[in-house]
């Protein structure tokens, strides 16, 4: 699967595990399960083969959110995301994240 990082923030939390915006400031231990789920993101063929990892707890969103899925990270934060395939080559499917929000807040 193809992710695309929809803020700065995602892309630089990925690939440095801190991000310069001072809003967007997290534990290590969520950044860590987040880099996992990303990695989990992108080496899934499918989006049906998410529902194998029971942990993610995958779910395509209702109300205001309709459209738009998600996968947890842990207890209290989860990644929300778009998906869209390409159906001009042979079912390329992009994932936009999002965002990383605190599920009840």
């Amino acid at each position: 699967m193809n992710v695309v990082f929809g803020k700065e923030y995602l892309c630089e939390l990925y690939e440095q595990g801190k991000t310069s915006n001072k809003k967007y400031r997290f534990q290590p231990e969520v950044i860590k399960k987040y880099k996992r789920c990303i990695d989990i993101l992108i080496s899934t063929s499918s989006i049906e083969s998410l529902f194998a990892f029971n942990s993610l707890r995958y779910e395509v969103l209702s109300g205001d959110k309709k459209g738009t899925s998600s996968i947890r990270v842990n207890d209290q934060y989860r990644i929300e995301f778009i998906v869209s395939n390409n159906t001009e080559e042979s079912t390329i499917t992009i994932c936009t994240i999002i965002e990383l929000s605190n599920h009840y807040k």
